[in-house]
């Protein structure tokens, strides 16, 4: 294409297109797959394989012609599944054929929300550090994305006084990432009920993305769509990806009022018309047959969590104990680069791939996410040349 009719073309994207930032996680996964010497500490990619059963019931699902569109909420089944499945595990009772939506993951599940929440103008508050696509979210669904720091001196916290410091009367909606992407922090029951409180007094709607709820590690996972009062102001997300190691089978699902559904369904009908049937099916077979295959992985991560977050503490590198999710968030401004250029050099001298703290927002200065849900043989293998390069730093 000519450089002026490429200008042409450029001129008629949507501002609010051309503003958004790319990915600051896949700009560096990027890279690393075009190079076979690097360990990628960088994408939040489960390193099992999606169980054999579940795969199967996949592949029967296919052999048996089970290829066609399912209702636009889902099939049936996997929704009484769900509501069993949350009932159980979250204390949160949901009815499967009006308060469950399945989704393409819990990335369109919060697309559809945001659209069927906001107009134009509205403010969303969220917490920074946090995962890359929510502030970009907010802003393509035409609201005014208002970050809420954390801080790692209190071992990124939300707190109720850090939210009434930026809730105005134009304030709609809370979301809310626990256990987080990337720090690896968790909302624990007193926090969940000070911010549910916060969130009645100022009549907001909370979106809690749990995506992380079973992973966490030295306590159970306490959803705010639990605390009395909260369901019916609540939009609960969960999915399959990092649970069951999912991810390419793009399956979540969204629990809210009925009438937030209904709206969120007629976006979701003419944006997608339905989740794959055939990872539906599989989805079926993870919640009757999975609880083992969750364990497992659960027990591994927390092996690995042990390692790294000890590892950094022995290099005298910062870093919070993880309690959910599988990312630590290391601390590295006393070295006296910014969080990219210590990335892009580890990288280049040391073949070791991890995500500058500022895709993650403004407030991630200073900071790199790890994750270690990969093998413990590359973790170990990571941190040695982590340490050889700080070494040269100091």
């Amino acid at each position: 294409m000519n450089t002026n009719a490429s200008k042409s073309v450029r001129s008629k994207i949507a501002r609010k297109v051309l503003d958004l930032p790319r990915s600051g996680i896949r700009d560096f996964f990027e890279i690393v797959s075009t190079r076979k010497d690097i360990i990628s500490l960088g994408i939040g990619e489960p390193d099992f394989n999606t169980p054999w059963h579940i795969r199967e019931a996949s592949i029967f699902a296919i052999e048996r012609g089970a290829t066609c569109y399912t209702s636009n909420l889902g099939l049936l089944k996997l929704r009484r599944g769900l509501a069993d499945y949350a009932q159980k595990t979250f204390n949160l009772h949901y009815l499967a054929d009006k308060e469950i939506l399945v989704t393409v993951g819990v990335s369109e599940a919060l697309d559809i929300a945001m659209r069927a929440l906001l107009e134009p103008g509205d403010e969303v508050l969220y917490h920074e550090p946090c995962f890359v696509s929510y502030a970009p979210e907010i802003t393509l669904a035409g609201g005014v994305a208002v970050p809420v720091t954390t801080r790692m001196e209190d071992q990124f916290r939300l707190t109720r006084s850090a939210l009434e410091a930026k809730v105005t009367p134009k304030t709609k909606l809370l979301l809310l990432n626990f256990p987080n992407n990337p720090t690896g922090a968790v909302l624990d029951e007193a926090a969940a009920r000070d911010i549910a409180a916060f969130a009645i007094e100022h009549d907001l709607i909370v979106i809690s993305d749990e995506i992380y709820a079973e992973l966490t590690y030295d306590s159970a996972h306490f959803s705010i769509a639990s605390v009395p009062g909260m369901k019916e102001r609540t939009v609960f997300m969960h999915g399959f990806s990092k649970t069951w190691a999912m991810t390419g089978l793009r399956l979540g699902y969204v629990c809210a009022p009925p009438e937030l559904i209904e709206a969120m369904m007629k976006i979701h009908q003419y944006l997608v018309m339905c989740a794959s049937t055939p990872s539906q099916e599989a989805g079926v077979e993870a919640l009757l047959n999975g609880a083992l295959d969750v364990h497992k992985m659960r027990e591994s991560y927390k092996t690995r969590r042990n390692f790294i977050h000890t590892s950094f503490e022995e290099m005298g590198v910062p870093c919070i104990r993880p309690l959910g999710a599988f990312y630590a968030f290391p601390g590295i401004a006393q070295f006296g680069l910014t969080s990219h250029e210590f990335a892009t050099r580890l990288l280049d001298e040391e073949s070791v791939a991890a995500v500058p703290g500022t895709a993650f927002g403004l407030s991630g200065e200073g900071f790199l996410r790890c994750s270690y849900a990969t093998s413990m043989e590359q973790i170990e293998e990571a941190m040695s040349r982590f340490e050889r390069f700080i070494k040269r730093l100091k």
